[in-house]
């Protein structure tokens, strides 16, 4: 098989450029380990994470399309109440966490919408669910991917003039000598503040496995988890408390903080206003992320709100899954969903009530939500992946709010994007606990998609020049789609004009002419000038 563009990976950034090259003109090749396409927001189960102003402003025109459309699909599908349906800023979950909080599969129909024009015309093909397995490289050129049917075993090498991984974990970047690092680096390299004094490639964020729930009548008691006994006397040092529990860090005072779990609370869904810069809305945990709020629809229509468990109780931290053996790695995996299970067979026997009892059988675990067999997320939510060695790299000092103030974040000659979160990291395999920094609004640089060496290959997903310190904010959904977006805008200008994204980044001239491509595709560049954010 040939084509003009290889992507591996079919998450939000692989999504975003495979729409961007197609538009382009470039013919292109998809491959998604998964059932879904969507990564983050439909086979990981994970609402969007976003910043507060995203109805206004700071996400890429298409990105809007994309949010706008899974609010048209409510509209046009579901029974919602005549006082929701014309709220013009839906949030169908209502849930704390992101203005948008939605069921995974109405974003996969999304998606697979704005993808349904270019696969018709033959130019996309997408490939599932395949996952690459080697590569042909010479002279600092990919020549081609091999990749593997996950259900038969059959291989297919595809040559390619242009490659991108927009896998969760880096996948390619190994498989092709692609110079890269994993974990923290070093404050004697990177002289960021929050880095630990030596480097440690293993210490590695958190991963976990999502689930959805609902709570009605009746006994929904899942089987006893095989690891539930060693999940339940599970007690991290830094935790305050039983891992499996309502109770977890704040990840600003790293005080153990006791949540509240009410299911149905009858709040006033219409009236939630996800900001988590003013509320970090995790009191109550069955609202935090909360994917439908019944009370939005019309009565009778739904027995039960629907809840996205991604708690801090089902983070997987014990060791790390990346640059393993593949054993180790499929059998932490699998102990990671034992962790997911076990918090929810805790939360249907022994869990305290708001009414003084234990235990809520009547919780009852939606795998049709998610699209699976066992109703987990059919995939892991990686917060960390490996990561290039870029250009540029992104350091702490060019975000945080301590270092920067009132200046804002460092402003990049050859910023291709902008985005906005905290830095957020979750507890580490390294034994840390959260690192939470605040942040300014911030730009991307191109610099930072641009690999040292490798001169046809692009990252498009966690996989850009950033550290373990600033992965932690742009790492979320927006930022994401926007790094896919233009890694598929630069694979086809670089084609048209028979550069390597290095030489194109070397010429000041030909950066801005992108520059202006990307902005006249509804990029943003920079933030507008607001005060205070």
């Amino acid at each position: 098989m040939k084509t003009e563009l290889l992507i591996i990976g079919g998450g939000l950034g692989g999504v975003a450029a495979a729409l961007a090259a197609c538009e382009r003109g470039l013919r292109v090749v998809l491959t998604e380990e998964y059932a879904w396409l969507g990564g983050q927001l439909t086979s990981q189960a994970v609402p969007p994470d976003e910043s507060p102003w995203v109805e206004m402003f700071g996400i890429t025109a298409s990105y809007r399309k994309l949010r706008d459309g899974i609010r048209a699909y409510y509209r046009e599908h579901y029974p919602l109440t005549p006082q929701a349906r014309a709220k013009v800023d839906l949030n169908p979950g209502a849930g704390w966490v992101s203005k948008l909080c939605h069921e995974p599969r109405v974003a996969l129909a999304v998606i697979e919408s704005m993808l349904a024009p270019w696969r018709s015309t033959g130019r996309l093909q997408i490939l599932q669910p395949w996952i690459p397995v080697a590569a042909q490289v010479s002279d600092d050129q990919i020549e081609a991917i091999t990749v593997r049917d996950v259900h038969s075993g059959y291989e297919q090498t595809i040559e390619a003039d242009w490659v991108i991984d927009a896998t969760e974990t880096g996948e390619l970047l190994p498989l092709t000598g692609t110079e890269y690092v994993t974990g923290f680096e070093s404050q004697a390299e990177t002289g960021e503040p929050s880095a630990p004094a030596v480097a440690d490639p293993m210490n590695m964020q958190a991963v976990s496995y999502c689930f959805a729930i609902d709570h009605v009548d009746g006994n929904h008691t899942i089987d006893r988890p095989e690891r539930y006994d060693h999940w339940r006397s599970v007690h991290p040092d830094f935790w305050g408390a039983p891992l499996v529990s309502f109770t977890a860090p704040n990840p600003r005072t790293l005080e153990a903080m006791p949540r509240v779990f009410d299911p149905n609370p009858g709040d006033d869904a219409l009236a939630v206003n996800a900001d988590q810069s003013r509320n970090a809305g995790d009191a109550n945990l069955w609202v935090f992320r909360r994917i439908l709020a019944r009370d939005q629809f019309t009565p009778g229509s739904y027995d039960s709100d629907i809840c996205l468990v991604n708690w801090p109780s089902i983070d997987y931290f014990e060791e790390p899954v990346i640059d393993v053996p593949a054993d180790l790695r499929d059998a932490r995996l699998a102990d990671a969903k034992q962790l997911s299970l076990s918090m929810l067979y805790w939360m249907q026997t022994e869990a305290p009530r708001p009414d003084g009892g234990t235990g809520f059988p009547g919780l009852r675990l939606r795998a049709d939500v998610v699209g699976s067999s066992d109703g987990l997320a059919q995939a892991p939510y990686y917060r960390e992946s490996r990561r290039i060695r870029a250009l540029t790299t992104i350091l702490e000092q060019d975000v945080s709010h301590a270092v920067r103030g009132d200046a804002g974040a460092r402003s990049w000659d050859d910023s291709i994007g902008v985005g906005m979160y905290r830095i957020d990291l979750h507890p580490s395999t390294g034994g840390d606990n959260y690192i939470d920094v605040a942040s300014c609004p911030f730009q991307i640089p191109l610099g930072a998609l641009i690999p040292v060496r490798l001169r046809n290959l692009l990252p498009a997903c966690k996989n850009i020049g950033t550290t373990h310190i600033t992965n932690g904010c742009y790492r979320l959904h927006p930022v994401e789609w926007n790094i896919g977006e233009v890694a598929g805008h630069l694979a086809a200008t670089c084609a048209a004009e028979g550069l390597a994204p290095q030489q194109l980044h070397a010429s000041a001239e030909r950066t801005a002419d992108f520059q202006r491509t990307v902005e006249g595709a509804g990029i943003p560049l920079a933030w507008p000038v607001v005060a205070p954010y």
